[in-house]
């Protein structure tokens, strides 16, 4: 699959469980992943998701405004680094964001997430 196709499918599919059921996102990491969200670094599959549903903020909407990838390393793996806005529900305002992933193939010819690093853009 063309490398562009394939970072745009993982973020579709990324933000669009993430917005609906966050618990679903657990497949896509594994025990050695981590993740550092606006600088708390926390690893591992379970902690991740734990993380992640534990935000302040039972419902969300991404909005994707630029991905880029480029290929990484000898092994097939893959950054992607992704801008947008998160629209809280309740709130007037969206928040821009940055995320960047480092995929990585699975021996079942899928990929998982390696690296997650996520901020908050501020004006």
């Amino acid at each position: 699959m063309d490398p562009d196709a394939l970072a745009k499918a993982f973020v579709e599919h990324y933000y669009s469980t993430f917005d609906a059921n966050r618990t679903g996102l657990a497949n896509l990491y594994q025990e050695g992943s981590m993740l550092t969200f606006e600088g708390q670094k926390i690893q591992g599959s379970q902690n991740i998701v734990s993380k992640l549903t534990s935000l302040p903020f039972q419902q969300c909407q991404h909005s994707i405004t630029t991905v880029d990838c480029q290929p990484s390393g000898v092994n097939g793996g893959m950054l992607v680094f992704v801008s947008g806005n998160l629209q809280l529900a309740g709130e007037q305002h969206g928040l821009k964001f940055s995320q960047m992933f480092h995929l990585m193939p699975t021996q079942q010819g899928s990929y998982y997430v390696l690296n997650d690093i996520f901020r908050l853009n501020y004006a």
